[in-house]
């Protein structure tokens, strides 16, 4: 199966099945699992959503993401 065919199969799953594959593929193939290093990220998670929800940082809308997103991988 190619990259095209997995993408036409599953553009139109559900956000919670297309997030399930994406996490099983990084698990599977490119990291194991490092605590410190989940303990660090959450800590980072965390400051990131305390300084949008504070409005110190005002975020990018979602629409402008994907544009973004979308013009990169050239679709």
């Amino acid at each position: 199966m190619t990259v095209e065919q997995v993408l036409d199969e599953t553009i139109h799953w559900p956000d919670d099945q297309v997030e399930a594959l994406f996490g099983r593929l990084l698990d599977s193939n490119y990291r194991l699992p490092d605590p410190a290093l989940d303990t660090a990220w959450a800590g980072e998670i965390m400051s990131r959503v305390n300084d949008i929800e504070s409005g110190r940082e005002p975020g990018v809308p979602g629409g402008e993401v994907m544009a973004r997103v979308r013009k990169i991988v050239g679709l």
